[in-house]
């Protein structure tokens, strides 16, 4: 006798997507996922959310602080622990867009990696080309052990920097392709003279506008680009992992422990206060939401 085998259950936040996916069913998006490596859904911000992230990220931008190496880019502002900062980002993080998208690939137990803010100014340069789980050193070709979602602040076009990626290439073995990050790329206290551009016919910029996202697998390559424009390009970042791997960002020291008690609990989960199965990151044998509560 044949036994029939029933598709995995959809994450909970799939029900909220319906309105973002044109008609189609979220398993058809996920077909495409699963085939291009990168997604884009337009206008999924309002342009007043849109306004209040600007107001939210305006004091820590106003700082001015640029990039340490070629990597986070000598003419870029990165704005780091974006959840410690307002609660305007917690909720970009619990979006139930790319929530979804994090939560079907990585499962429920899926923590966020990383979020910031990244504002490119008008001549900074292409960054290496990398992919956002290369941290985990584990051979490819594999599943992708996280998501990256790109939310656009202000258009990115052409001109301004918008990201590049390479359709398909989440599905390349361990080759590494010319112009990737290397270990002089996070050192550098200065530009690299003479770095390889790396450009590429096969690549393909995110052009997308204001309030858009494009989710990622976290085995694309990719890279910002270059602001050949005359004015700065910014957007958001989160990154999600799976609930068993190290995250790049040590979030439950980024955020202060009376931010995350005031934080809707999927975001407390994303950062840090859940388990995953069957006790991965208790605290002295209990679950750490227990101690955050007292």
């Amino acid at each position: 006798m044949t036994t029939m085998l029933s598709p995995p259950p959809e994450p909970p936040t799939v029900a909220e997507t319906s309105r973002w996916l044109e008609g189609r069913g979220f398993a058809s998006w996920r077909q495409e996922f699963d085939r291009r490596g990168y997604l884009i859904f337009e206008r999924v911000l309002s342009p007043d959310v849109v306004a209040d992230i600007r107001t939210a990220l305006a004091p820590h931008l106003a700082r001015d602080l640029t990039g340490r190496n070629d990597f986070e880019g000598f003419r870029t502002n990165r704005v780091y622990a974006l959840l410690a900062k307002s609660p305007l980002f917690a909720e970009l993080a619990i979006h139930p867009l790319a929530l979804a998208f994090a939560e079907a690939e990585l499962g429920q137990s899926c923590l966020l990696s990383a979020m910031l803010a990244i504002n490119l100014h008008p001549g900074e340069s292409v960054q290496p080309w990398h992919f956002d789980d290369g941290g985990a050193k584990v051979p490819r070709p594999r599943p992708p052990l996280g998501i990256s979602a790109f939310w656009a602040i202000d258009d990115t076009t052409e001109q301004n920097g918008a990201t590049e990626i390479i359709p398909g290439s989440h599905l390349w073995d361990d080759h590494r392709i010319a112009a990737a990050a290397s270990p002089a790329d996070f050192a550098g206290k200065t530009p690299q003279p003479g770095r390889d551009s790396g450009d590429r016919a096969d690549a393909v910029k995110l052009v997308m506008p204001s309030g858009s996202l494009a989710i990622t697998k976290g085995t694309l390559w990719h890279r910002g680009g270059a602001n050949r424009s005359d004015r700065p390009r910014m957007i958001i970042t989160p990154q999600y992992c799976a609930g068993w791997v190290r995250q790049l960002e040590n979030m439950c020291l980024a955020v202060p422990r009376e931010v995350a008690a005031s934080l809707p609990e999927r975001a407390r989960e994303l950062i840090g206060y859940s388990i995953h199965p069957p006790f991965m990151g208790h605290v002295d044998g209990v679950h750490p939401r227990r101690l955050l509560h007292g």
